[in-house]
């Protein structure tokens, strides 16, 4: 290895370092005292849960566990939105996740935590994957209740997407091992099955505090809505359990009876090794992504050895597109070319833009991929659309229109990696989140905004001293730069993929190394749902 690579692996690895010590912070929930609490009575916290309910030789894939992350700082943050979810695997099934976490403000809903819980069901949905719920929640968080109670995108959504999960034949199954109040109480009882821990699991619409309040009944919580009540008097619930792990045990069982699911039918043979070990990943790419490199080094990483046959090579060179298989699985890939390069024509063309050529050769291999039912893999590290008046006069707006119309129609499952930029219109074509991929991560390098920081900042100094000259402000040069290094900071700031990951416009920033494992689980779990519409892309400029 060369100097070079050693030193972006450094870089790298120290880059993925500072990732896994805010993890770290954020799997403590709400502290240690919390879960010492939560274990006095006799309760698992929520990751001790997931733990004990996944197969322990599967990988667990957590989504959203940065998910709030320095939100609500004026209520002492959320760490993971108070949820942990994710896709596991139970007695070999996989299976979606969504664990309450009682430490975090008592489990309850904050507003990211319903869009969490949200994201976790489209994605049952789109593969249709059993979910699992392990509830232990207060209900919504009451101070920002007008940010999580009536809207489309609300705690209401939660219950009908519960209804539509059930018209749709996926398996729910509801573990009430704790509080499981008002509105939150319909989630368990619109599931397909429901199931409490004895002492610990309730299920009421308001507590006895409310209820004494409402009409003047004195009554205990185990009384109202407590284990034995709701498996003998109100045959609501279908199950009680002396413990937890009785509970889990009982969820393992059950899953394991499940009838094998019709598949999609992607094809996958035997798996092959990368020609490159994936440790290499770490080595590629620049410390802050300064200089150009070559994206068919990381795909070596990604892809089985010899499996990558690119598409139209001479072609559009700063988009690479091909066929490959990712642990066995045929995927087609579209990936930006970080390198300079030169075109047809003999120009040169800068790395990580996509031009008139690049955006039409990516566009009909996207059409192709459909015809074929191959899954497609997104590597974004892009700056965007060639500007100027040479690509505008060449109809750059059509051809990115062509390629954002493909990627929006494909029909096939879409899994998208940033591993570097993720700028503008850019950001669309290359299937970032309102393109609907079935997953979506982030390495520690990712950067997502509508256009680069140095360009962003400078533009909004012009506009922020226009104002401020408008109104008779006089401004100094050391004004400006004061101005620039605040509007620089902020800016930055929002575009980091911690940023990305607390909003939920990415479902986890991976480590490098895992890419490859992450790409198999994705297309493996799109693989359960048979179902495949027709491909049309409607109107299009040719």
């Amino acid at each position: 290895m060369d100097v070079a690579f050693n030193k972006n692996e450094d870089a790298m690895k120290l880059t993925w370092a500072q990732v896994k010590h805010r993890l770290e912070t954020i799997y403590e929930g709400g502290g240690k005292k919390s879960i010492e609490k939560q274990h006095e009575r006799n309760k698992l916290t929520a990751r001790e849960r997931v733990s004990y309910l996944c197969d322990a030789d599967k990988p667990f894939i957590e989504m959203g566990a940065f998910a709030g992350y320095d939100m609500y700082a004026e209520y002492g943050g959320c760490p993971a939105a108070g949820i942990v979810s994710g896709i596991g695997y139970v007695s070999g099934r996989q299976c979606i996740i969504v664990a309450n976490d009682q430490t975090v403000k008592a489990g309850a809903w904050f507003p990211i935590a319903g869009k969490k819980n949200l994201r976790m069901q489209e994605i049952a949905m789109e593969n249709k994957l059993p979910v699992i719920y392990l509830v232990d929640s207060a209900g919504v968080f009451l101070p920002l209740q007008d940010e999580i109670f009536p809207d489309k995108e609300h705690f209401g959504r939660v219950f009908r997407n519960n209804a539509k999960m059930s018209a749709m034949g996926i398996t729910q199954i509801a573990a009430v091992m704790g509080a499981c109040v008002a509105g939150g109480a319909y989630l368990p009882i619109m599931s397909d099955e429901t199931l409490m821990v004895e002492g610990n699991g309730s299920i009421y619409l308001a507590g006895p505090y409310l209820v004494k309040a409402a009409i003047g009944e004195d009554v205990d919580g185990e009384t109202l809505g407590g284990a034995e009540t709701h498996n003998a008097i109100s045959g609501i619930a279908d199950y009680k359990f002396e413990t937890e792990k009785d509970c889990l045990d009982y969820i393992k069982k059950t899953i394991s009876k499940l009838g094998a699911p019709e598949n999609a039918g992607f094809d996958r043979i035997e798996s092959i090794a990368p020609a490159k070990k994936k440790e290499d990943i770490y080595g590629i790419m620049s410390e802050g992504n300064t200089k150009p490199y070559n994206m068919l080094d990381i795909i070596e990483c990604i892809t089985d050895a010899n499996s990558f046959d690119e598409f139209k090579e001479e072609y559009g060179k700063t988009i690479i597109c091909g066929y490959g298989r990712v642990d066995g699985w045929a995927v087609g890939i579209v990936a930006n070319q970080r390198l300079i390069v030169k075109n047809k024509k003999g120009e040169m063309q800068l790395g990580g833009v996509i031009y008139n050529d690049s955006a039409d050769k990516a566009a009909r291999f996207i059409m192709n991929c459909n015809q074929k039912k191959i899954p497609l893999v997104f590597l974004q590290d892009v700056t965007g659309f060639m500007v100027g008046s040479k690509s505008e006069h060449s109809g750059i707006i059509k051809d990115g229109a062509k390629l954002v119309n493909a990627v929006a129609n494909s029909v096939v499952p879409k899994i998208t990696i940033i591993v570097g930029n993720s700028y503008g219109a850019g950001n669309y074509a290359m299937c970032g989140k309102a393109y609907d991929p079935r997953f979506i991560y982030a390495w520690p390098t990712a950067k997502i905004a509508v256009m680069g920081g140095d360009q962003a900042a400078k533009t909004l100094l012009q506009i922020q001293v226009a104002s401020l000259k408008a109104k008779g402000k006089e401004i100094t040069a050391e004004d400006e730069k004061k101005l620039l290094d605040e509007i620089t900071q902020r800016y930055f700031d929002q575009t980091t993929p911690y940023y990305a990951a607390a909003r939920l416009w990415v479902d986890a920033i991976i480590d490098p190394a895992e890419t490859r494992t992450l790409i198999s689980e994705g297309i493996n779990a799109a693989n359960h749902n048979k179902d495949i519409a027709e491909f049309k892309m409607g109107v299009v400029q040719v």
